[in-house]
């Protein structure tokens, strides 16, 4: 999937996805590509959060859902689902990981005036789990910061 947009100075490019009934945004310069579900190896004993290894041009890459980490329904994967396969930062090393989308929308600029810290209260997502809120069209899109949801889960699996 090859998407191009122009960045508007001061802007995040990110690439837009649907968890359940929220969009979320992540920034698309981690973003390698986007696949179709195939093939997804079980881990026994491993936490729901990272509980399958796919096979990524003969790689082996963990699977992770992010709706496990936001207390989120996780519905069967249907013709939507994809698997965007990200290069995230885990201990100053740098990982390849995919992650469960229910849908994958588009590729956008994310003003920066348009993103405000998530609130302290009133949020039912774990404290540092989202960057920003972003707000367009009027909608909220949660940036979160998967760099941290993997560290935490990583460390509480040990």
């Amino acid at each position: 999937m090859s998407l191009r947009v122009q960045t508007m100075p001061g802007a995040m490019r990110a690439l837009t996805m649907r968890l359940g009934d929220e969009i979320f945004a992540v920034e698309a310069n981690c973003v390698r590509e986007i696949l179709e579900i195939g093939t997804v190896t079980s881990v026994p004993n491993a936490p729901d959060f990272v509980g399958g290894l796919i096979n990524v041009r003969g790689t082996v890459v963990p699977l992770a859902d992010l709706r496990v980490s936001f207390n989120m329904p996780r519905p069967v994967a249907d013709e939507d689902t994809r698997i965007v396969v990200m290069e995230i930062e885990i201990d100053g090393e740098k990982t390849v990981a995919g992650v469960l989308a229910d849908k994958v929308h588009d590729v956008t600029d994310l003003d920066a005036a348009s993103m405000e810290p998530a609130p302290r209260i009133g949020m039912r997502w774990p404290q540092g789990f989202v960057r920003a809120i972003a707000k367009r069209d009027n909608q909220f899109i949660i940036v979160p910061d998967v760099n941290e949801i993997f560290a935490r889960s990583i460390a509480a699996a040990h």
